[in-house]
């Protein structure tokens, strides 16, 4: 079934329309809608499809079957649950909505009206990760021991210019909930779920509202340890993930966009040999990556095959870390996973300070 799609916001939104293009039997751009016309007719030409202004439009057109929501992070949840009440299957940029609270209450209209929320977490998706998964399957990895995260980028005062960043009551966070996020949904998706971390948050590059700095102590529930350093002032971009299991060590590149595409070692510790590993991977076959491999899992997922798709409970997990940082960070204490709806920042992890002034 080919499902008709709107892309609301014609930033981030020109990377998911390339995932769309290239899947032509499973989707057809129909609309893109922004505020900006001028930007958002080169993607209009692209896909041979009109351009509007108004997000309105698309959720009264009953050819609509998906609404991709591509709006600065504090648009996300209004935007979905009118889509949703509109009849719509959900796709929507990172992060999902902006505290525990509108993520329960997403939950629940998705619920009632029986229609389903991708959060996007594209990273996921390639050969990276499929060839690791393998070995997990194939029972060589053993006990997880440690596992290091690095989110190194360069985001200079320019990229700061875009009225909405930097601010907690448009952007909703810094570096650990913007630039982060992706790399901790990749650790859970590993490592499985996260049992407490302590944080350290800091602004040291950029004259902003949020964090652009961070290095984050983790205990998973499996009781592997991990380290995430983060920071936006570092020479380039690089993100890298190196996990250590008891048979293997598994490494990526550090391609900051696209880490599942990137050239991943994987070294044997006895008594797992090297050539059990190679074996492996050999019958690995090709995985789809980014925007593209994405949405060939939503497409799946809508058609009754899920299972490689990323879901709502995905969504509100990375909501649950990116609080408890927060929390962790501002009381200095060791904060356990999950939160409870009576957590302190369940609301909103916004500083009251920065909401009165916002």
């Amino acid at each position: 079934m080919t499902r008709r799609v709107a892309i609301v916001g014609a930033g981030i939104g020109a990377e998911h329309l390339s995932g769309y293009l290239a899947l032509p039997e499973r989707f057809a751009v129909a609309a893109i809608c922004d505020l900006d016309l001028a930007r958002a007719r080169p993607l209009g030409e692209r896909a041979g499809c009109p351009v509007v202004g108004d997000h309105r439009a698309v959720l009264a057109d009953p050819a609509i079957d998906l609404v991709d929501i591509c709006l600065p992070p504090h648009l996300h949840f209004p935007v979905a649950i009118e889509a949703l009440a509109a009849g719509k299957h959900v796709v929507c940029e990172k992060p999902l909505v902006s505290s525990l609270r509108e993520a329960d209450a997403l939950i629940a209209a998705a619920a009632r009206a029986d229609r389903r929320v991708f959060p996007v977490f594209q990273y996921r998706y390639g050969p990276g990760f499929a060839r690791l998964a393998a070995l997990q399957a194939a029972g060589l990895t053993g006990q997880a021991q440690v596992a290091t995260l690095e989110t190194h980028w360069n985001r200079p005062a320019a990229y700061y210019a875009v009225p909405w960043r930097g601010k907690w009551a448009t952007e909703r966070g810094g570096a650990v909930l913007g630039h982060a996020i992706h790399i901790h949904d990749l650790l859970t998706m590993v490592l499985g779920p996260v049992a407490s971390l302590q944080a350290e948050l800091a602004t040291r590059v950029n004259d902003i509202e949020v964090e652009d700095c961070a290095a984050i102590a983790i205990r998973m529930r499996s009781g592997a340890l991990v380290t995430s350093s983060i920071t936006l002032g570092a020479a380039n971009d690089t993100s890298r993930l190196r996990f250590v299991f008891a048979g293997l060590t598994a490494q990526s590149g550090s391609n900051p966009y696209a880490p599942a595409q990137d050239a991943w070692t994987f070294t044997a510790r006895a008594p797992v040999d090297q050539a059990q590993i190679d074996a492996v991977l050999a019958d690995v076959p090709e995985a789809r990556g980014g925007f593209a491999g994405f949405l060939e899992a939503v497409a799946d997922a809508l058609d009754g095959r899920g299972g490689r798709d990323v879901t709502l409970a995905d969504g509100r997990a990375s909501l649950d870390f990116v609080t408890a940082v927060y929390h962790a960070a501002r009381t200095g204490t060791k904060v356990a996973l999950p939160l409870a709806p009576d957590h302190a920042l369940y609301a909103d992890w916004v500083p009251p300070r920065a909401v009165a002034g916002s």
